[in-house]
């Protein structure tokens, strides 16, 4: 079962700056580089912001592609960090599968917020109980500071119940 407190304890390291900026730089290089960074997170959604800037833009004046990815996969994967870091088992976890349509040029911040913290619990709560994998797709928005839709993603996770050692 998902350890509340363990999940607050993550959830409260996720929004120090400097913490989880010091956990990108070593543990997700290509994120920290291009500015990918989380703006707000609870138990139940995490926000994440992409600037456009030199080191996340592409030619043709616009924030490329695979720095969104980044955004959008984060607002996710961290939520399940989260999750998977309060249970009394050892969850793995993997994306299977990703999305992406993009709407308009993304030429200043993009916010992804991820709000379906608790489907992503719930589908770590099933991989335990039962012992064998469980996946979860998950809808995610990115928008300008506006509230233009700049793209939709679609992400993916398995989760599998491991033994801890």
């Amino acid at each position: 079962m998902v350890n509340a407190t363990s999940t607050d304890h993550f959830v409260k390291l996720v929004n120090n700056r400097f913490k989880f900026s010091l956990f990108l730089l070593f543990k997700l290089p290509s994120a920290w580089l291009s500015g990918v960074r989380i703006h707000k997170m609870d138990a139940h959604s995490c926000t994440t912001v992409v600037p456009y800037r030199w080191l996340s833009q592409n030619p043709f004046g616009s924030t490329y592609f695979a720095c969104l990815a980044m955004a959008a996969e984060m607002s996710t994967g961290v939520l399940a960090m989260a999750h998977t870091s309060g249970t009394s088992s050892r969850v793995s976890m993997l994306v299977t599968g990703m999305e992406g349509i993009f709407l308009k040029k993304a030429k200043s911040r993009t916010y992804f917020t991820c709000e379906q913290g608790d489907a992503i619990r719930n589908a770590i709560m099933q991989a335990i109980a039962s012992g064998n994998s469980s996946a979860i797709t998950i809808g995610i928005t990115g928008r300008s500071a506006d509230g233009t839709e700049i793209a939709q993603f679609k992400v993916t996770w398995s989760f599998k119940s491991t033994s801890k050692t």
